[in-house]
């Protein structure tokens, strides 16, 4: 039987564990990344790639924030095929509640010394001119960006290995302790610490962690350069695409670097099967077609789904298991992986060095779960 040592074994080769094994490697750590599938084809590739703040939450804020900054400075060194593209986000307002939002949310950026931008009707239809008359207004936030998650995540564990990491794509994991991974063949992995990265196989690794799979739907079209500008995300989005545990759909619209659209967003729970749904499909498109009537008349050429890792509160699970020693977690991101997968890694290898991480950790740390389930 072959057993192989190493100091960190990460389990899960999507974002967030490239991420992680590349700062934990940058540390002068020996990191193993093992993955059945090739980097990024999971719940990565099932990503809208939105690198963006977020105000649900002040810990969901500073997690946003802190790595949206890293992949900012980062920026310079990622090549063309990761699509790094700021073109910003504009939240758009279809009524006059939803434009107190605006409001709201451009006051709480304003305290965090984020720039965001009130738009009227008129400078709404001049930022982005195919938007349908009648809207209220909306928000701009130009820090944000996108990029394109599968090569993110493989230039991030190419990196890993350029700083020593080594990798066994295309190995099946059987089952994760604090200190040792068994593989399906029978190999073992001696590690002084493991990283359970899995995403949605996380529980499956890790009995009882409370991460459950969301389905989503995405669409992408032709190429149609300059028909949408920014990222566009309708202001109902929480209320109409998180709101609830119950199927449902927001506008939401991305410009690709090639001049396609991404199309999103679906939201399901309790569904397995991977199966693109005509009728979610239907229900998606029908909703971005309230804001963006002309897109009518624009071809898909893809429909596809993912399954992403959600927790209870709405936060990743960052951090030392409960009562496993040397196991960590890093999973549970949810639809915010792509962006988050930095500050992440970067919490994450600041556990394991001991070291004070950049901003407080407490509120990731998979305890609290465990402390909530206590009191109830």
């Amino acid at each position: 039987m072959t057993t192989l040592i190493c100091d960190v074994a990460v389990v899960g080769a999507g974002i967030v564990g490239a991420a992680c094994a590349r700062a934990l490697a940058r540390d002068g750590l020996r990191v193993l990344v093992i993955d059945a599938r090739p980097a990024g084809s999971g719940a990565t590739a099932a990503g809208m790639g939105h690198l963006v703040v977020m105000d649900d939450s002040e810990p969901q804020f500073a997690l946003n924030r802190y790595s949206q900054q890293l992949w900012a400075e980062l920026r310079p060194e990622l090549p063309r095929e990761v699509e790094y593209e700021s073109c910003g986000t504009l939240w758009v307002a279809a009524d006059d509640e939803e434009l107190v939002e605006v409001h709201r949310k451009q006051a709480f950026f304003a305290a965090r010394n984020v720039d965001a931008q009130a738009l009227s009707p008129r400078e709404l239809a001049q930022a982005e001119p195919n938007l349908r008359p009648g809207l209220a207004g909306g928000l701009r936030v130009p820090g944000d960006a996108v990029i394109y998650p599968p090569c993110a995540a493989q230039w991030l564990l190419d990196d890993a290995v350029r700083r020593g990491a080594r990798t066994m794509i295309g190995s099946e994991v059987r089952s994760l302790t604090g200190h040792e991974v068994t593989l399906a063949d029978g190999t073992r992995v001696s590690a002084g610490s493991t990283v359970n990265a899995a995403g949605c196989a996380a529980p499956r690794l890790t009995a009882g962690l409370e991460v459950r799979p969301r389905k989503g739907h995405l669409v992408i079209t032709d190429r149609y350069p300059g028909y949408v500008r920014h990222q566009l995300i309708e202001l109902g989005y929480l209320k109409s695409a998180h709101g609830s545990h119950q199927d449902s759909v927001a506008f939401n619209v991305q410009p690709r670097a090639t001049g396609q659209l991404l199309i999103g967003s679906s939201r399901q729970f309790d569904v397995t099967d991977p199966a693109v749904e005509p009728r979610m499909v239907r229900r998606m498109i029908d909703r971005a077609l309230e804001y963006l009537p002309g897109l009518a008349r624009l071809s898909a050429v893809r429909t596809w789904t993912g399954f992403r890792a959600a927790t209870p509160d709405a936060l990743p699970l960052i951090g030392p298991h409960l009562a496993e020693p040397g196991l960590f977690l890093a999973t549970g991101h949810e639809g915010l992986g792509i962006t988050t997968s930095l500050g992440t890694a970067e919490l994450l290898a600041a556990q394991i060095a001991g070291r004070t991480p950049a901003i407080p950790a407490e509120a990731y740390l998979p305890e609290r779960l465990a402390r909530s389930a206590v009191h109830v």
